[in-house]
């Protein structure tokens, strides 16, 4: 395929999250193979420089919102008028979309389809089939808008409880379906079966559902080889994250170090919990990043990922074994796609302290298996999650995408789609199945 000029577009253009860091390479990946990349973003405080900065137009004011902020929450016309100025200097083959919603906002489908551009869209979230973007209400589960029911993410006031901040997730939500949250993209990126079999069951046609994991780049990165000296959660401290059972369980552990780091809305009653239980094990160690944190992994026996809320395909498994780090996980979400039970970690029923307990016990006292486990999961990395593998995958969904849109124009008589262009499937399409 000749290098194509991509448009990649999402909210932020600084990294706060897993999403934000997927887009920058992203960007980096598609460019060391020769595509020319043009981000499209909002203007904000903390961006990254850029020399597109002048298409990008302003952002939300989420800290302190106006009513302006508000309704460009919903409908950025700002956005769209950027996006037809930027589209019209500078032509693009395929455009692919992150998390746009709430910034740049439903409104950049119209110039999209204006200009005849293909999309394609990673899900980072479940956000086109719930208003909350997780699948989740009050801390539980919740599938109660069936993807499409959005009214009732209102009625239950799932958005932090609040009926204002819900009324405004539930417009926004039918407002981004009507503009094209779902009829306007080609195809959706999933980035797991789980994602995808969800997806499809509550009403996303699965024909545009494709599975492509996120992955991770072990360029200059030794696998460690010496036994690790604590078990190690990242990420974020909050109760769906399984960081209360993981607590629990610790104290059914005292034998075995634990550190935790990371920051959200549970630290205090993680602290109160270390407290009553008398914990000496257990340390909260705050956000860590960078190099600090790469350290941390390095020294640990294995990671811990104890989720009790659908992640899709957590980002710190694969760092995880980046390092040659095995890793405890649950039998949630797409977590059990990314851990071979036995193999190169092991998973345990969500929710279940004495089965997370008793694994704890297990890699603290077998810490020379546990390298072993860690290595596995470092030749998986390398032969299924590294970045070569994942181009190809996007390259394949480019192409499709570009040639379902020729043929399209030659069934109006305007073109036709070359032999050595014709779509190759990645994977068989995904059939609506109940997900547990």
């Amino acid at each position: 395929m000749r290098p194509l000029r991509v448009l990649n577009a999402s909210q932020n253009y600084y990294i706060r999250g897993g999403s934000d860091r997927y887009f920058f390479t992203l960007t980096e990946l598609l460019e060391r193979y020769g595509h020319s990349v043009i981000p499209f973003s909002t203007r904000q405080p903390q961006n990254e420089p850029s020399e597109w900065e002048r298409y990008f137009p302003p952002g939300v004011n989420f800290a302190e919102p106006g009513a302006r902020d508000l309704a460009r929450f919903v409908y950025s016309g700002q956005a769209a008028e950027a996006l037809t100025r930027l589209l019209n200097d500078h032509p693009v083959d395929v455009a692919h979309l992150h998390i746009y919603y709430g910034q740049l906002t439903g409104a950049i489908f119209a110039p999209l389809r204006a200009a005849g551009v293909p999309v394609v869209q990673t899900l980072h979230d479940f956000k086109i089939v719930c208003p909350v973007y997780s699948l989740l209400s009050h801390g539980e589960i919740c599938e109660a808008c069936q993807g499409h029911q959005f009214w009732r993410a209102t009625a239950k006031r799932c958005n932090r409880g609040s009926l204002k901040r819900s009324l405004l997730s539930t417009v926004e939500s039918y407002v981004t379906r009507a503009l094209g949250a779902v009829d306007a993209v080609d195809r959706f990126i999933s980035v797991s079966d789980f994602q995808r079999a969800k997806l499809a069951e509550l009403g996303v046609p699965a024909e545009k559902l494709t599975t492509i994991r996120n992955y991770a780049d072990t360029t200059g990165i030794e696998p460690v080889r010496e036994q690790g000296e604590y078990m190690l959660y990242f990420g974020r401290i909050e109760r769906l994250k399984g960081i209360i059972t993981l607590v629990e369980a610790a104290a059914r552990a005292r034998e075995v170090p634990l550190l935790l780091v990371g920051r959200g809305e549970a630290e205090a009653e993680v602290r109160d919990l270390i407290t009553a239980h008398g914990l000496r094990n257990v340390q909260l160690l705050g956000f860590k990043q960078g190099a600090e944190l790469q350290q941390l992994i390095r020294g640990a026996i294995a990671t811990l990922i104890p989720s009790e809320g659908y992640d899709n395909c957590p980002l710190a498994v694969l760092e995880s074994y980046t390092h040659a780090k095995p890793v405890l996980g649950t039998r949630m979400g797409g977590i059990p796609e990314l851990i071979d039970d036995g193999l190169d970690g092991f998973v345990v029923p969500p929710g279940d302290v004495e089965a997370l307990a008793e694994r704890l016990s297990w890699f603290n006292s077998h810490r020379r298996e546990a390298v072993e486990l860690g290595l596995t999961g470092r030749e998986k990395i390398e032969q299924r999650f590294s970045p070569e593998v994942h181009y190809e995958q996007v390259r394949e969904v480019y192409r499709q995408v570009r040639a379902d849109e020729r043929a399209d124009l030659r069934e109006q008589g305007t073109a036709a789609p070359s032999a050595a262009e014709l779509p190759f499937e990645i994977n068989e399409p995904c059939e609506p199945v109940e997900v547990a």
